[in-house]
């Protein structure tokens, strides 16, 4: 196992945000686990710390961190950037992004398909945005945007699965997946071993 790290995850208790939780406590880190809302009846675990808080609230424990990762919504994230970057200067950010603006084959994104769903669209817009920002940062900014494949659901951990760039991962059958358990996998591959500084890269099967 790499040196443990201390860990703060935004978002926390979220679908992605409660899975890297639980992959960084399996490795040995230290989390800080900010959310509005915890479940009280969830035991204590060896190095979870567990705060409530909005994600505004200017005492957030940013600062005593070695990386924080950003499991907020996209249009939540977003606003926040300009202060999270100046909190956490010198720290690493890992955002969890979309699948919106991945390319297709064609070359075309997947948010601007006929069939991409309405109500996605202004998650998956901020998303884009997010990621446009997040390049547009002065080059001492020290972050990275995992988006998931088009289908990110609850799941099993299974260690296997393939890593790309910009581009959407298909499986033989064409579908594109990855479970939010081995999502977690591959953020927290990153976070120990980076290998994508200042980029996005999709994690698929």
């Amino acid at each position: 196992m790499n040196t443990p790290v201390k860990i703060t995850v935004l978002g926390a208790t979220g679908m992605a945000g409660s899975r890297i939780v639980d992959e960084a406590l399996t490795r040995g880190h230290a989390v800080t686990a900010v959310a509005r809302r915890h479940d009280e009846q969830a035991p204590a675990r060896d190095g979870l710390q567990r705060v409530t808080a909005d994600v505004t609230d200017p005492v957030l424990p940013l600062e005593a961190a070695d990386v924080v990762v950003s499991a907020l919504p996209a249009r939540v994230a977003l606003p926040l950037l300009p202060e999270l970057t100046v909190r956490a200067a010198g720290r690493r950010l890992l955002f969890v992004g979309g699948a919106g603006s991945l390319r297709l084959p064609s070359g075309e994104r997947v948010i601007d398909q006929p069939g991409f769903r309405e109500e996605w669209k202004p998650e998956a817009s901020a998303h884009v945005e997010l990621l446009d920002a997040l390049r547009a940062l002065p080059q001492d900014v020290d972050w990275t945007f995992l988006s998931p494949s088009a289908l990110f659901l609850p799941g099993e951990r299974t260690g296997t699965f393939r890593l790309g760039g910009d581009d959407l991962l298909a499986d033989a059958d064409g579908t594109s997946r990855i479970s939010a358990e081995d999502y977690a996998v591959a953020l927290l591959d990153e976070l120990e071993t980076p290998r994508h500084r200042r980029q996005r890269f999709t994690v698929g099967y």
